[in-house]
């Protein structure tokens, strides 16, 4: 089973958010090899401001680059990545589906089943581009996503495999105007039936507390990434989880920054 290399909230084209990445880059490909033992997953916030095409341009060979380097990367779309991050463009939406998954078609949840696991992604952003909610950073999964979700989960395909859902959006932060809307629909959805669930979105979480929640809604893995590329000062974790074993104490922070 491959191990997981867990980044989120990149912000690719604010200050030297680039810079860190490219660095990220530079230790994953010199630390863990061969590239085809992991599997890396980015949840959300690529981008700083998904309306300039350079910052856009520049996210998107950052990954292509992880891809060359032989890298299997999932990923999903954060606030930013569909707008500001405080304004929701949807015309967004189609760009950034094509720019990554090469795409702009791609329904969520995403599937991808990779040597026993079933990796899920959600996309907790685009339900909040609607004129009267695209303000703030907010997610919401929506009613038709978690159906799809919940038919998934119900239909068999994946029994016997371990079940990874990632996603942007913090679903245990309640923070005004931070929070998935919808976090309770998400938990009568995957509560004791997945075995992690990794997101992003909060950057400024100071301790281990505030980034592992171990056992929430039953599942056995929960995961806040931070920021990655340390915007503003926030230290993130560069998490390697082998889901092989049963203990997350065997997962520790790469340090690739």
């Amino acid at each position: 089973m491959k191990k997981i290399i867990h980044l989120s909230d990149l912000h690719i084209g604010y200050r030297n958010c680039g810079k860190n990445f490219r660095t990220i880059i530079d230790n994953i490909a010199f630390l863990k090899r061969p590239a085809s033992n992991y599997i890396i997953v980015i949840t959300g916030d690529l981008e700083e401001n998904a309306n300039d095409p350079l910052i856009a341009e520049e996210a998107m060979e950052s990954v292509a680059r992880l891809g060359s380097l032989g890298y299997n990367v999932l990923l999903v779309p954060g606030n930013h990545d569909y707008g500001t991050g405080s304004m929701g463009n949807p015309d967004c939406v189609p760009v950034f589906k094509e720019r990554f998954y090469k795409n702009p078609g791609v329904v969520f949840p995403k599937l991808d089943i990779i040597e026993g696991v079933a990796f899920i992604g959600l996309d907790s952003t685009a339900e909040e581009l609607h004129w009267h909610d695209r303000i703030f950073s907010e997610g919401e999964l929506g009613d038709a996503q978690l159906d799809r979700l919940k038919e998934l989960l119900d239909g068999g395909s994946l029994d016997g495999l371990k079940k990874v859902v990632y996603m942007h959006h913090h679903p245990f932060d309640f923070k005004l105007w931070r929070h998935l809307r919808d976090s309770e629909k998400l938990q009568e959805v995957i509560e004791n039936r997945i075995d992690m669930l990794l997101f992003g979105h909060y950057h400024r979480n100071k301790t281990t507390v505030g980034r592992v929640y171990h056992g929430v809604w039953g599942i056995p893995r929960c995961y806040n990434a931070g920021s990655s590329t340390h915007k503003n000062g926030n230290t993130g974790y560069h998490r390697v989880i082998d889901l092989s074993h049963p203990d997350p104490r065997m997962d520790y922070d790469g340090m690739f920054i």
